[in-house]
């Protein structure tokens, strides 16, 4: 795909093969590349999950269609049996096959914290947070002013905040700025500030240290606000302003020491540049607080690429943006339903058919920890993995599913199972920047 020019309130940008604004960092999912992954928890924690004891049971087998070259799939459902979860998981015996076998553990309430420190900044954040990209969305991607508007979106926020979500990130370029206005007016109508993290966008003009100063800035001031939580490079620079990269990262500093913002992080950095960039901060007195990167079910590239290594040995939060592959891990979508608009590639009806034994096992998990939706469990799994996800919510519907998806967690047993079943599909894109 390119990069097709278009009109903005922030001058000629681009969008990514014509369905979101200025490179955006969400795109088709349906691309077969495999991810050969290793457990995320253990590149962040340095720690891995010990196995429980394992014994077999038998149940009757249900018989699901994974794809029209593979069959036989059965899976044997979690059940709650004197209050332990048995999980069986097969998978058919094959060259490419994988086995998860029966676990068992007990139900015992998770110790989750309140909030968490955003890396070795200071600054403390719910475990989940929420995205704004949709919100006054104009790029067309998200069906904005079509199946939801802006009291949709001030009832997201409301709810979200009532279910302890303290965290919430937009970016300048997310309704070319509608979004962030939206938020501004949503804090002056309730009276509430959460913790915001918004972005800055390394534009082709934008080619100094000041960009980035003048850039939060302009923020601000649609936030209404004189000071923001966090504060990112959105994407890497690239072509007119490749080598921009050092100077974006010291007007991340500049920031933190003009009192613009109490914590810098970067998106979309791979693991070369996450070294460089706290090396560079760190001359400035200032730690790299977080690395936001597109990290779910469905697209585990973090664990293998070196990023998570480089996050944990930075002591930089990993944060994961799509944790619900932009819907597809929701359950919630088929054939027969599919989202319209550019979404639409991504939800081709053999990409459903191929993740439906992933949403079968998410579903069974979820009845055991008392009916938690599939939404609930990608969200929870990026938690068990040491990352802190931040699903993106439209509606005061998608903030409730998000607040359930913390304050419990799932058994290593069952993060396992997911890991091996979800290792069997083929990997979601990443977007093109995470290689620049």
């Amino acid at each position: 795909m390119q990069l097709v020019p278009i009109k903005t309130n922030f001058g000629p940008a681009w969008t990514y093969g014509g369905m979101s604004p200025l490179v955006s960092s969400m795109h088709a999912d349906h691309t077969r590349t495999k991810q050969h992954a290793v457990p995320l928890a253990s590149a962040i924690s340095g720690q891995h999950a010990s196995a429980k004891a394992r014994r077999a049971h038998s149940h009757s087998a249900q018989h699901i269609s994974r794809t029209k070259q593979q069959t036989g799939i059965e899976r044997r459902h979690l059940m709650l049996l004197g209050g332990a979860a048995v999980a069986a998981t097969q998978l058919p015996s094959s060259a490419s096959g994988l086995r998860a076998t029966a676990v068992e553990a007990e139900l015992k309430p998770a110790s989750v914290p309140e909030t968490v420190e955003l890396g070795k900044s200071g600054l403390q954040v719910s475990p989940v947070g929420v995205g704004a990209w949709s919100w006054g969305d104009r790029s067309g991607y998200w069906g904005y002013n079509k199946g939801y508007g802006k009291e949709d979106n001030l009832a997201a926020f409301k709810e979200t905040l009532s279910h302890g979500i303290s965290f919430i990130d937009t970016a300048e370029v997310y309704g070319f700025g509608l979004s962030e206005e939206f938020l501004g007016e949503f804090m002056r109508t309730t009276g509430i500030k959460p913790v915001i993290a918004t972005k800055f966008a390394p534009l082709p003009w934008r080619l100094n240290a000041d960009s980035v100063v003048k850039g939060l800035k302009g923020s601000l001031s649609r936030l209404g606000v004189s000071q923001v939580g966090l504060y990112m490079q959105h994407w890497p620079g690239f072509l007119t302003n490749a080598f921009s990269n050092d100077a974006y990262v010291e007007g991340l500093g500049r920031c933190v020491q003009q009192g613009l913002t109490q914590a810098v992080g970067v998106s979309n950095y791979r693991e070369d540049r996450i070294r460089k960039a706290t090396a560079r901060l760190a001359d400035m007195g200032v730690p790299l607080a977080s690395n936001q990167v597109q990290y779910s079910l469905l697209y585990r590239a973090p664990e293998s690429n070196g990023v998570a290594q480089a996050c944990k040995e930075s002591g930089t939060t990993l944060v994961a943006y799509s944790p619900l592959s932009q819907g597809l891990l929701t359950g919630k979508y088929s054939a027969d339903n599919r989202p319209g608009g550019a979404r639409a590639g991504a939800f081709k009806p053999d990409r459903l058919l191929e993740i439906e034994p992933l949403l079968s096992l998410m579903r069974d998990i979820g009845s055991a920890h008392g009916g938690k939706s599939p939404s609930q469990i990608a969200i929870n799994w990026t938690l068990c993995k040491g990352a802190l996800p931040i699903p993106g919510v439209k509606t005061a519907k998608q903030a409730r599913e998000a607040a359930g998806s913390f304050g419990w967690r799932m058994t290593n047993d069952q993060v396992a199972a997911l890991d091996k079943v979800s290792a069997r599909i083929p990997s979601s894109q990443g977007a093109p920047f995470e290689k620049w």
